[in-house]
């Protein structure tokens, strides 16, 4: 999961992709009832800042961290140009420590999913435990093996001037880890330029991240089922997972 693996996924994020909506339903089932009670906040692979602005638009004391540096620097410029106050810091979701602790941390679009090895989760666990307060909970998503099985094989394109890219991704069958082959074609002037890029996830049975769940210190789980909110062809039943934990006291 190096650093720079993002770069051209950051730049034209915003201008490539939307799925907001089915994320900002699932918050008001999922995050709704904490919010009256969370004063401070840490999105987790922030990506381009959307959700921590959002919680700080909203009077809550925020941290943005991405590993992506370019994540970062487009997280920090809409903070200026918005004028919210955010800390955006640039680490790994594995080892990442916040200034304080918060009372919520965020994990979102699957990026949990995005660490090298199925053994980071323990790790990715036992660094948001320690950013948080007692009592705070850790929201996230992931996708399961469902999903790398019956939609993530497969050859996508998006066209948006100045930009197209030609996403190619595979699973091997009975295996937890996927892949995703991404060729950037950027106009500048007459010319094309090529990019590329190579994204993997990884995945976990509900039991294992029960698991380690508990052995990171956290109790009272809660699992919602994302076809409900995402309502497309695929997005089906048991492909993704929203989950919410709260630190034991």
């Amino acid at each position: 999961m190096a650093s720079d693996t993002y770069r051209w996924l950051a730049r034209y994020y915003d201008h490539l992709f939307e799925f907001r909506r089915p994320f900002a339903e699932a918050r008001e089932i999922i995050l709704g009832p904490l919010l009256p009670r969370i004063s401070s906040a840490c999105d987790l692979c922030c990506g381009t800042g959307g959700l921590a602005l959002s919680f700080a638009s909203q009077g809550v004391r925020v941290f943005a961290v991405d590993l992506s540096p370019e994540m970062c620097r487009i997280t920090r410029g809409k903070a200026r140009a918005l004028r919210l106050p955010l800390k955006v810091i640039c680490a790994d979701m594995r080892t990442f420590q916040l200034p304080e602790p918060v009372d919520l941390v965020t994990c979102e679009f699957d990026a949990l999913n995005h660490v090298p090895r199925k053994s980071d989760l323990a790790r990715v666990l036992k660094s948001v435990a320690a950013a948080l307060n007692p009592g705070g909970h850790f929201v996230f998503d992931v996708n399961n093996r469902l999903a790398f099985e019956t939609a993530w094989a497969n050859t996508w394109f998006v066209d948006k001037d100045p930009v197209a890219i030609v996403m190619h991704s595979g699973h091997k069958p009975g295996a937890d880890k996927a892949w995703c082959d991404v060729e950037w074609f950027v106009r500048q002037g007459k010319l094309w330029r090529r990019h590329r890029e190579h994204v993997e996830e990884v995945c976990w049975t509900p039991a294992e991240i029960i698991q380690a769940l508990h052995n990171a210190g956290f109790d009272r789980l809660k699992t919602w089922d994302a076809a409900p909110f995402f309502n497309d062809e695929l997005t089906k039943p048991g492909c993704r997972t929203f989950w919410r934990a709260r630190k034991r006291p």
